[in-house]
């Protein structure tokens, strides 16, 4: 085996335009990938770890020019090479996963014809049928069920791990000698997102190809990693082992990073009030889709499947599962932006499951919701001060009195007043999301549900936004309804778990309590799949079953 590295970066600086908030996206950075090594580069957004990414690729944008070093793969400088080059280079002998398949692949094409163009590019000494025999050889490769038929589905019919499993299938289909993934599992559920890894650990033996593998996250660390690259600002700050950099890391920078990593262990129960009146309770709640378009019949899924959760003000409720699960339309179903099929939906008593649009406009305001990703749920050309008193002003808040509170509620989430001038694209995405707890708190709600409102962050970023929530549910008295798919972040934040697996809940308890002994095999499951769980694995009766063993 040789012991040239794969990819050699020696030296890269790329600059960035004046407008950049510092001089370079990445300066005088040097790294190595050997054959048949992970490579972990890990560091927040903004850190230069994707810019180097694409720029390994020769996917930079033209504003954004490599001024010095080289980058050599298998001794072939890549910054030397002209376009046509790259392109024979790209999916021959480098190639990169993205981190969300939806937009990477071809949403009107097969996704077995998108694995056959790769192949059709690189390997012409193929003929139709041996490529079409390859293309389901790489799918049993990556483990997707049924090749013959899934290669005939396109990317909207699979679900997001089985796209990812469709993206590595066309990253490895010509044997490339180095593999880029970009925060592969970032969007995955934790159950998907641990198939993913361990898929990557054991192609990456088999093939004996180098990976470059860029994450925010250390717990992924601890389970994929030979080698560990911590950038911040576009520099190295440091490189080791991943066992050394675990164990004993010399920067500041990665021990911060490490430290904002959720332990799967949560914190002492805080204090409590005695037992009120709940702000909201659900009874038996049920949500059916189906019946097919136009009136044909179709399939019947029930989403909600007779659920049943109360919560108290003050007190913060995480519900827990994979996509799929439910959770989101519970979600949905309480803020009723849909209507339920069936069951209760109680607001300090009151039922609203079956109100009217108008009958609903006094309870509106009493529940508020902040969705995963802030930049989507802004609007790009409102400037964000309006976009906090717009709803104070629809239900008859005086204006000065609206601007006010805005005012007082950038102080307590953490900004400036001044930034009510300015649009959402000036903001980094932590400080997006402030904004729109800010929006959300505006209207003076009785209950605050964050719908995977965490999941889309730095680590880092992560934490400040956890803290900030549980700040704002202390001072506020606020109710909270916590969804999350990572028991970790819920152990960081919730007073009381809720389960749910196909539209039922499986499992409750007070977090302590279901950490400590996890009833259900599914709860358990994810436990074992979340990120590093190896480390701190909750005390549990009989071993975490194998994610196939779940009912």
């Amino acid at each position: 085996m040789s012991t040239a590295p794969v990819l050699d970066i020696q030296g890269l600086t790329i600059p960035l335009p004046r407008v950049g908030d510092r001089a370079h996206a990445v300066e005088a950075l040097s790294l190595r990938v050997a054959p048949g090594e992970i490579l972990c580069v890990v560091g927040e957004s903004g850190s230069g770890k994707s810019v180097t990414a694409h720029a390994v690729m020769g996917l930079l944008p033209p504003i954004l020019r490599a001024s010095g070093g080289r980058i050599l793969l298998q001794g072939e400088d890549v910054l030397a090479a002209g376009r046509a080059r790259l392109r024979a280079l790209r999916g021959s002998r480098m190639a990169m996963v993205f981190q969300e398949p939806m937009t990477a692949l071809n949403p009107v094409l097969k996704v077995g014809a998108q694995i056959d163009e790769v192949l059709e590019a690189h390997a012409d000494r193929l003929n139709a049928r041996e490529r079409r025999a390859r293309v389901l050889a790489l799918m049993r490769d990556v483990h997707l069920p049924d090749p013959e038929r899934m290669a005939g589905a396109y990317p909207h019919q699979l679900s997001g791990g089985q796209r990812q499993r469709v993206m590595i299938a066309m990253a490895l289909a010509n044997d490339p000698a180095l593999i880029i993934a970009d925060e592969p599992t970032t969007a995955l559920d934790v159950t998907t997102q641990a198939q993913i890894l361990k898929l990557m650990r054991e192609l990456q033996a088999r093939r004996d190809a180098g990976i470059l593998f860029i994450t925010h996250d250390f717990g992924v660390v601890a389970e994929i990693a030979d080698r560990v690259a911590v950038m911040r600002y576009g520099r190295l700050v440091e490189e080791g082992s991943a066992a050394a950099v675990l164990r004993n890391p010399q920067d500041p920078y990665t021990r911060m990073l490490i430290a904002a990593v959720p332990d799967a262990v949560p914190p002492p129960p805080r204090p409590r009030p005695a037992p009120v009146a709940p702000v909201l309770a659900t009874k038996a709640l049920e949500k059916t889709y189906g019946g097919g378009l136009l009136g044909r019949a179709g399939r019947t899924v029930r989403a909600l499947d007779g659920v049943t959760v109360a919560l108290q003000p003050g007190e913060t409720l995480g519900i827990v599962g994979e996509s799929g699960s439910g959770k989101s339309t519970l979600a949905r179903c309480i803020a009723r932006f849909v209507d339920p099929t069936g069951g209760e939906i109680r607001l300090d008593g009151e039922d609203i499951a079956g109100l009217s649009v108008r009958a609903l406009h006094p309870h509106r305001r009493r529940v508020q919701v902040i969705f995963q990703d802030p930049y989507r749920s802004l609007n790009p050309r409102r400037r964000v001060g309006p976009s906090i008193v717009e709803g104070p002003l629809n239900y008859g808040t005086p204006r000065e009195t609206a601007w006010a509170r805005a005012r007082d509620l950038m102080d307590l989430v953490g900004l400036d007043a001044g930034a009510l001038d300015r649009f959402p694209h000036e903001f980094s995405g932590g400080q997006r999301q402030r904004i729109a707890i800010a929006r959300a708190l505006a209207m003076e709600p009785d209950l605050l549900i964050a719908d995977e409102a965490v999941s889309a962050l730095d680590v880092s970023v992560q934490a400040q936004v956890l803290d900030l929530l549980e700040g704002v549910r202390a001072r506020l008295n606020l109710a909270i309804l916590f969804i999350t798919h990572d028991l970790r972040v819920a152990a960081r934040l919730c007073d009381r778990i809720v389960v749910m697996l196909n539209g039922q809940v499986v499992e409750e308890g007070e977090t302590a309590a279901v950490f400590a002994n996890p009833r259900h095999a599914y709860t358990r499951a994810l436990f074992a799949a979340a990120p590093g769980a190896h480390r701190a694995a909750p005390a549990a009766s009989g071993a975490a079953p194998a994610l196939d063993d779940v009912p």
